[in-house]
């Protein structure tokens, strides 16, 4: 898993733990807390490992798949969760930014996808990808175009790697809505963006993981974005 030291990727790793699941996750920008995330989960599974990874760059993908494969005999599931995120307004953005954004977000998402299904299409049994999109891969967020871009780019990717891999592979992508308020992201009080929503409510990290432990149940899905969004897509 790539992303699981964040506040919504630790809940994922703790509850696919929780369904038994030796986990190996990625880390880049905070030792300390991916190390607490990973004493969590050895609670649960004590066979989880770590490896620090920056997924924007495909030769250390490689190394982290490498690890892996030295430590662990098969591959079950991916969950490529890694992603950046910051506001780059028209007509600003500067190839730093886009570079940061699309790297980790698109770019790294593939290279992890490919080196997965490299191992997965060789075992004998089912195997599982799930990426993490956004619902904003479907709406016009102008100050936030190399981010939006990204994640289209990662729905499409599902699409093709589950086309090309059935009926071995399982791919599909979780788009989230609004979970947390962030206050580059979303640039209205927390109650305006409620009332934007149907269900009247902001998004909660288990609701994310409800729809994953919902894949992991599945065998006859694959290739679809999911959208968890409280309805947000219909406005």
């Amino acid at each position: 898993m790539t992303g699981a030291s964040g506040l919504l990727g630790s809940e994922i790793a703790l509850s696919v733990a929780g369904q038994g699941y030796t986990v190996f996750f990625t880390w880049n920008s905070s030792e300390e807390r991916a190390t607490q995330i990973l004493e969590q989960i050895r609670w649960i599974t004590p066979e989880s490992q770590m490896v620090r990874c920056d997924v924007a760059k495909a030769s250390e993908i490689s190394r982290a798949f490498a690890t892996f494969r030295a430590q662990f005999d098969r591959l079950d599931l991916l969950i490529a969760s890694a992603s950046n995120f910051f506001s780059t307004p028209l007509p600003d953005v500067t190839e730093k930014e886009w570079d940061s954004l699309v790297d980790t977000n698109l770019k790294g998402t593939f290279f992890t996808m490919q080196e997965a299904v490299r191992i997965m299409e060789k075992q004998p049994f089912l195997s599982r990808i799930i990426s993490m999109s956004d619902v904003s891969a479907e709406l016009v967020w102008q100050n936030f175009a190399p981010y939006t871009v990204s994640k289209a780019g990662i729905q499409h990717l599902t699409r093709i790697f589950a086309k090309r891999y059935a009926p071995r592979i399982l791919v599909n992508s979780i788009a989230p809505g609004t979970i947390t308020i962030n206050p580059d992201k979303e640039m209205e009080p927390q109650q305006e963006i409620i009332n934007k929503i149907p269900l009247k409510r902001l998004g909660d990290p288990l609701d994310i993981v409800k729809a994953i432990l919902f894949l992991l149940e599945s065998d006859y899905i694959t290739g679809q974005i999911i959208n968890v969004d409280g309805g947000k897509l219909l406005q």
